[in-house]
């Protein structure tokens, strides 16, 4: 197209007709403004001498005045004439180009007729087509408008020339017109374009890319800086806050500790994090943002998916549309998925487990103490809204969270009450009275008594159809109920305190006063390993989540680094012995059946010797060791976050797992601290002062809402 437009040019100024009535002449310089006598009218006359006006006195005056005059029409004449052969000279340029840049939007030429030399090399402000042009700036535009008002008609008119000449030129020609505008710029017109520029050559990349290229570069962004990504505009706000990138922030720091930051937030639903993530990922890849709403502007994208609103029902179909095509039957599938109720956003689920996340680790929380039993609390289990607490008295009692009241006591067994466990249905307690009974908790009514231990039942665990028990006649009992049979595992030496199924290897940990931890196969019967290093019974023992994992140098820094009383320090660990650290591949378990299941990797033990110790399973090496209890460990809690144990030293410790460092100390209990439990929000202990203390670290009012929601979903 430059070579068009140049050859044009170059056309006229070879015109002989224009050369003959256009003959050389000097330029006028911009003081005089007048034409030569070649481009005037014959009435044009040249100006007298001023010094013959001098001789001829006073009667020159009306004679000058008039001449004045005269020479003042004749210059707004030849402006005007001056102004339309400029016209005549633009004009064919404007013409040539003009066309081929503003073309309209959305239909005029068809793709047949479009020329296909068209000029495509503007950039993306200057193409019309494009929806991502610069908004124009009111301010600038105004104080333009402005300073063009106090010019003269002929020089408004001029200057609109230069901008239509502009506007019109091609990328090539525009680039030429300012490198010559620059080269005759004085400094501090070079100084005022330089601050021009630099507000002007910023770039909205987010509203220039597609939503799902926005998502995916505002998903790398930290919490704190996709906040502040929210304020810059509404497009900004629209993507910033979308279900999409906190979806994606909830994934990457909810039950763990993110890998850049190291933060970590509490668990949330995961029926609801399952149940909308493939409606995430729709959005994510832009699926629903194209197909759903084709027609919807750029800036309101989103909002077709925000409506609560179900479409009204469609007729029913002809026999001759009963077939849809596939793409139809797809973009149907999706709707399915953008139709569903509006939840609750991700960044309020973010935001509340933020500070929830804040709660623990400033330690604010509120205290709530139960009282009702007659004796020492031993065992303890609670959810969202119920709380089941087992005593010495022999009794259990369910409590209401929200209230603080008892909702019902039951009463059965002879003896003191040890352990618990309760799911939907029914609730299993061992007692000391050397009975299992299982109870419909709704209505308080006993179903079941299980006489398998000679002696009182210590420690129980239930997973699906197994149950196994631990007891003070040093043998664990194993109940199938697919089968209705059981089966003992010996070897213990002392009363058998803790047991743990783990049912997708089907294997079973158990934690005896004899000091030592063992891993049995529930198939074989048959003791796998066992566990020595405590030095007192061991109370307590808890496996950790599969996606537990952990740095042993953390470990290693922190017991150098951290002289305070309540330092962990890290195990001996062999160091020439390859076999002995965890990156060496360990002895199969299995051998004969490699497919197998592996038991979990990492496991806490809990003992009267005042430590608590993470093992590594498969290798069988004590890891850490956790020191600050003054005297025996009788509980431990634990999740991928935070770990917490209950002493005889009427105090509770909450540990960080993968570092080993000591967060914070509880106290209040006027007795040992028997049991405690943990959830993302709530630490609950029971004590021989037979109370129950709530630590809340959220307030009820968000607890409720959260749990109504969570309902809610369920229902749904």
């Amino acid at each position: 197209m430059a070579s068009n437009s140049t050859s044009t040019v170059h056309a006229l100024a070879r015109n002989p007709d224009q050369a003959a009535a256009s003959p050389k002449r000097r330029r006028l310089s911009w003081r005089t403004q007048l034409p030569p006598p070649s481009d005037l009218d014959g009435s044009y006359s040249p100006a007298p001498d001023p010094h013959t006006a001098l001789l001829q006195g006073h009667d020159h005056e009306g004679a000058g005045r008039s001449k004045h005059l005269a020479e003042d029409d004749n210059i707004i004449e030849t402006s005007k004439t001056a102004s339309k052969q400029m016209e005549k000279m633009i004009t064919p340029y404007l013409v040539q180009h003009i066309p081929k840049q503003y073309n309209p939007l959305g239909g005029g030429l068809l793709a047949r007729d479009a020329p296909t030399n068209g000029n495509t090399k503007y950039c993306y402000r200057h193409r019309p087509d494009l929806l991502c042009r610069r908004q124009a700036d009111e301010p600038t535009m105004e104080q333009l408008q402005h300073e063009l008002g106090r010019e003269s008609q002929e020089d408004q008119q001029n200057i609109a020339n230069v901008w239509s000449l502009f506007s019109a030129a091609p990328s090539k020609h525009r680039n030429l017109m300012l490198q010559g505008i620059l080269a005759q710029c004085c400094f501090p017109q070079l100084s005022f374009i330089s601050s021009s520029v630099r507000s002007l050559i910023k770039i909205d990349f987010v509203a220039a890319l597609p939503a799902e290229l926005g998502f995916k570069i505002l998903s790398y962004l930290d919490p704190t800086s996709l906040c502040k990504a929210a304020q810059v505009n509404r497009r900004w706000r629209h993507l910033a806050d979308d279900d999409v990138v906190w979806h994606k922030m909830c994934e990457q720091h909810i039950d763990r500790k993110c890998t850049k930051c190291g933060w970590g937030l509490p668990l949330l639903d995961q029926r609801r994090l399952r149940t909308e993530k493939r409606r995430i990922q729709l959005r994510a890849s832009g699926q629903g943002l194209n197909d759903l709403s084709p027609g919807l502007p750029g800036e309101n994208v989103l909002a077709s998916i925000a409506g609560t609103k179900r479409p009204a029902p469609e007729p029913p179909m002809s026999p001759e549309n009963a077939k849809r095509p596939c793409d139809q039957e797809l973009r149907d599938q999706q709707a399915s998925y953008f139709d569903q109720p509006k939840k609750r956003p991700w960044k309020d689920v973010y935001k509340d487990r933020f500070k929830v996340g804040t709660n623990w680790k400033y330690g604010r929380f509120s205290t709530k103490i139960l009282k009702g039993h007659t004796n020492g609390v031993m065992c303890l289990q609670f959810d969202d809204r119920i709380l089941m607490t087992g005593s010495y008295d022999a009794t259990v009692k369910i409590w209401d969270l929200q209230t603080g009241h008892v909702i019902r006591t039951l009463s059965g067994h002879s003896q003191g009450i040890r352990c618990l466990q309760y799911d939907d249905e029914k609730l299993i307690t061992g007692s000391l009275d050397n009975t299992i009974k299982i109870w419909n908790w709704r209505d308080g009514k006993c179903i079941k008594t299980l006489h398998a231990h000679q002696r009182g039942v210590i420690g129980l665990h239930m997973a699906d159809k197994l149950l196994a028990s631990g007891s003070s006649d040093n043998t664990i009992m194993v109940h199938d109920f697919n089968t209705f049979q059981r089966f003992s595992l010996r070897g213990h030496g002392d009363w058998v305190n803790c047991v743990k199924i783990d049912l997708p290897s089907r294997t079973l940990l158990s934690a005896s006063d004899d000091c030592t931890v063992k891993l049995w196969d529930l198939d074989t019967h048959l003791c796998l390993k066992t566990f020595e290093g405590h030095v007192g019974q061991v109370q307590q023992v808890l496996p950790l989540p599969a996606e537990f994992e952990i740095d042993e140098d953390d470990f290693t820094a922190q017991a150098s680094n951290d002289m305070s009383d309540t330092a962990s320090l890290s195990s001996d660990r062999p160091v020439i012995h390859r076999a002995a650290s965890p990156d060496a591949a360990p002895l199969p378990l299995f051998p004969d059946d490699p497919d197998r299941p592996q038991p979990p990797s990492y496991m806490l033990t809990g003992s009267l010797d005042g430590t608590i110790r993470l093992w590594h399973i498969p290798t069988g090496r004590c890891v850490h060791r956790f020191f600050g209890h003054v005297e025996g460990i009788w509980s431990l809690a634990a999740d991928t976050l935070r770990l917490v144990s209950g002493a005889e030293d009427k105090t509770i410790k909450i540990w960080d797992p993968r570092t080993g460092k000591h967060e914070r100390t509880l106290t209040g209990h006027t007795g040992p601290v028997n049991c405690v439990g943990l959830s993302d929000s709530r630490l609950i202990s029971g004590s021989e002062d037979g109370t129950v203390r709530v630590h809340c670290f959220w307030s009820e009012g968000e607890k409720e809402k959260e749990i109504d929601e969570a309902a809610a979903t369920s229902a749904s």
